[in-house]
């Protein structure tokens, strides 16, 4: 009897999409970090760190996790305190890649709608520091979780797998923790994501309105505003990465408020159950959102575009320039 077609799907999924999530995100981090953008370092600085955290997503949960429990059912990473640790990192890395989405939607948020902050707030230094401070709250609210494993069965002295202790089903605090964490990730963000954007549409409008009146006033029709245009292009990226963070974590947002994460390390075959099958479609969605945002800089960003080019032209020209240095060694 074969597999159910979800399982079947995923077999195929979760590879190809560590391939392309590896490949895409450590493409996006050598032209980011190039700086020949076009864009702020303020800006840069967070889209590194979102995609430094999409990356160790795709190595930690679609490697290390789902493609090891779907192909290698037995290694060392199934060892009870690796299997914990290995828990925990995804959490960290997946808080991460959320969070850098509010702080950076926040970031433009206040450059377009708050000028006297803008100064202040929207610098490198600035979006060092806030990118260090979601790494540790990340790392302090994921510790804990940590210690609600126990191992499934001990062999040698070696205790295997990872299975929840039953303090987690009863205890008051565990049953508040992971509510207020559930609304910390991904609820709150949504919200957040939802109502900077709202306020940051609603200043552009504004502004717009002042400027054809401006323009009613005596400016040439085809001026163009140098600063305006630096702002059209921030916002085309900021409502881009928002819409597909928001879109494609959805399905499993609305899984979780319904039901609990079952089967999670594929310990049985029972594939077939409906709410199973969304809970699964969910996690691939939200998977695939760590691999997009490349996608994104390259379709509203003419300068990635361009270092993008160069670098798919740079293996050639290198090819080119050996062979012509040769031939023109051959003629001495």
């Amino acid at each position: 009897m074969g597999y159910p077609l979800i399982f079947q799907i995923e077999h195929i999924y979760y590879p190809v999409l560590a391939a392309i999530g590896i490949t895409v995100n450590s493409v996006a981090m050598v032209i980011l970090n190039r700086g020949k953008c076009g864009l702020s370092k303020c800006i840069t600085q967070y889209l590194m760190a979102m995609t430094t955290a999409d990356l160790l997503l795709v190595i930690i949960d679609v490697i290390l996790n789902r493609i090891n429990n779907i192909y290698f059912p037995i290694n060392f990473l199934f060892v009870t305190p690796v299997c914990s640790l290995k828990i925990v990192l995804f959490l960290v890395v997946l808080h991460c890649s959320v969070w850098f989405t509010v702080t950076f939607t926040f970031d433009r948020f206040v450059a377009i709608s708050c000028r006297s902050l803008k100064a202040r707030y929207c610098t490198k230094r600035t979006a060092v520091v806030v990118v260090v401070a979601v790494g540790v709250t990340s790392c302090v609210r994921s510790i804990p979780f940590y210690f609600i494993f126990k191992p499934a069965i001990v062999i040698d002295n070696v205790p295997w797998f990872c299975i929840l202790t039953l303090d987690y089903y009863t205890s008051s605090f565990w049953v508040v923790y992971e509510w207020i964490d559930s609304i910390l990730t991904p609820l709150l963000p949504f919200a957040l994501i939802l109502v900077f954007n709202t306020l940051t549409a609603r200043n552009i409008i504004i502004v717009n309105r002042l400027r054809r009146s401006l323009r009613d006033q005596g400016r040439p029709e085809n001026h163009i505003d140098p600063e305006v245009e630096n702002r059209r292009k921030s916002i085309m990226l900021l409502f881009a990465l928002s819409t597909n963070f928001i879109l494609l974590w959805i399905p499993y947002v609305v899984h979780s408020l319904n039901w609990q994460v079952v089967n999670y390390n594929y310990t049985d075959k029972y594939f077939n159950n409906p709410t199973y099958v969304i809970q699964q479609c969910g996690f691939m969605l939200r998977l695939l959102s760590s691999c997009t945002n490349t996608c994104i800089y390259a379709l509203t960003q003419r300068k990635f575009r361009e270092e993008l080019k160069n670098g798919f032209k740079y293996p050639f020209i290198v090819i080119v320039q050996l062979f012509e240095r040769k031939c023109e060694t051959g003629r001495k």
